[in-house]
């Protein structure tokens, strides 16, 4: 081989080499979808995810349309937590006996049912994940939450939580 040629291979393979450093390194974190259950016959107002929303949830509802985005480390880790902040409405049916939609009585009386509307903050621990997925949050009674970031979604059998769609409130809440 001709030194032209030996030097032309050295220079590849060096330009080869130091393009290595250039790749873009893997993110450690993704913006996750958020989608909710409402596990109780409260209805969940609105919720958020480390300052993310969530969709507004029905009682006993789930769904709601899946919100962007609650950024999440791409490995689950031991000690992964998450802030969820909520506003429940206890009584989301009041609204049947209100007098007619538009009408002074009625706005008075939406103000009325809206200050009992009750917020909540807790920091939740994150079920083992795998692979990153959907954030899914759990609103359960006695202001429970659990939340869950997988691939695996409710009612498949390697999902984390086995919750029942409907609990009912106990008559007294645990203090913890």
């Amino acid at each position: 081989m001709s030194n032209i040629m030996i030097r032309a291979l050295w220079l590849t393979l060096i330009s080869g080499l130091s393009l290595q450093g250039c790749a873009q390194p893997k993110p450690e974190r993704l913006g996750a979808p958020i989608e909710g259950y409402s596990h109780t016959s409260a209805a969940i107002n609105r919720f958020s995810v480390n300052g993310n929303g969530g969709p507004n949830l029905a009682p006993y509802g789930y769904g709601g349309g899946q919100m962007c985005c609650a950024p999440m480390p791409v490995k689950w880790h031991s000690g992964l937590t998450v802030v969820v902040e909520w506003e429940k409405d206890t009584d989301p049916y009041a609204y049947v006996n209100w007098p007619p939609l538009g009408t002074d009585g009625y706005r008075a009386a939406y103000k009325l049912h809206a200050a009992k509307y009750t917020h909540h903050r807790a920091v939740v621990p994150v079920a083992r994940y795998e692979r990153l997925g959907v954030v899914n949050v759990h609103f359960l009674p006695c202001n429970q939450v659990a939340v869950s970031a997988g691939l695996m979604m409710p009612g498949t059998p390697n999902y984390p939580y086995k919750f029942p769609q409907k609990m009912e409130e106990p008559a007294t809440c645990p203090t913890s």
